[in-house]
């Protein structure tokens, strides 16, 4: 098991550069193709009715702003791809980011995306790794701001007995199985430990059948687990965490639990997440 396709939203801010410079290493660590996505959607005008020629204007002139934009980050692209043993794909237009992913993800094995902007997010520009996790349907890699060049050699599973964790480890076995070592970790309550190892024993069993270097950990813990995850993420010297992607909606919005929330917003570690 490998993953044969690696798809990133290309912009032009620095951030979509980090984004991409994360897919074209995995691309190259899996002998796979990288897709490259350009996507954005122009803004309505705020006018009133009655203005249809100022809106035509505009309409123009913001769509040949973007197409600018993609013309750029689509040369930041090609120049990423170059030397790829499995090549590349590029896919642009005027479309929702959200919706466009969710769509060409179809076609691809992970994906890498970050948080997204911290203030004036616009869902006509921006995909944020929270939302882009529910929608795809596929494993999400998130690229942490200003982190180290991946590595992988050493990953932390987060385990959940639920069926998120489940699939998690399932998607992330094409790291497992390069990894130097793999931690299975589970954070509980005192009273929980002689089950948690249990379920911790049944999982490293099942890894190790995959030919994965694991072991595993309960952890006692009565304070946020997130914390304690990445803690142990760092005494284990791992760059990537796995865990499933834990949430509620609430009137149509998406809300993702303290756990997952906590794990998009720190800096040091990559994540993986599957829903």
């Amino acid at each position: 098991m490998s993953y044969a396709s690696i798809m990133v939203h290309l912009q032009t801010s620095p951030e979509a550069q980090a984004r991409l410079r994360t897919a074209r290493t995995l691309a190259q660590k899996f002998d796979a193709v990288l897709i490259g996505v350009g996507v954005e959607m122009v803004p309505p005008l705020a006018i009133g009715a009655g203005a249809g020629a100022v809106q035509a204007d505009w309409y123009a002139a913001v769509s040949s702003s973007i197409e600018e934009n993609l013309k750029l980050a689509e040369s930041m692209f090609w120049e990423a791809a170059t030397g790829l043993a499995k090549g590349a794909v590029w896919k642009r237009g005027l479309a929702f980011p959200k919706e466009a992913l969710a769509a060409t993800a179809r076609g691809a094995d992970l994906i890498v995306a970050d948080r997204g902007p911290k203030n004036h997010k616009s869902d006509y520009r921006d995909a944020g790794a929270a939302e882009l996790a529910v929608a795809l349907g596929r494993p999400l890699l998130f690229n942490p701001e200003g982190a180290a060049e991946f590595s992988g050699k050493k990953i932390l599973l987060a385990w959940k007995d639920s069926r998120e964790a489940r699939r998690a480890m399932n998607d992330a076995m094409p790291f497992f199985k390069r990894a130097e070592a793999v931690l299975v970790a589970e954070v509980c309550h005192g009273y929980e430990e002689a089950d948690a190892l249990a379920r911790i024993e049944d999982v490293v069993t099942a890894l190790k059948r995959h030919g994965v270097a694991a072991e595993g950990r309960a952890v006692v813990h009565s304070g946020a687990p997130a914390h304690e995850i990445l803690r142990q993420a760092s005494l284990f010297g791992a760059d990537l965490v796995v865990a499933g992607a834990y949430g509620h909606t609430r009137l149509g919005e998406w809300l993702f639990g303290g756990v997952t929330q906590d794990l998009l917003e720190q800096k040091d570690h990559y994540v993986l997440l599957s829903h």
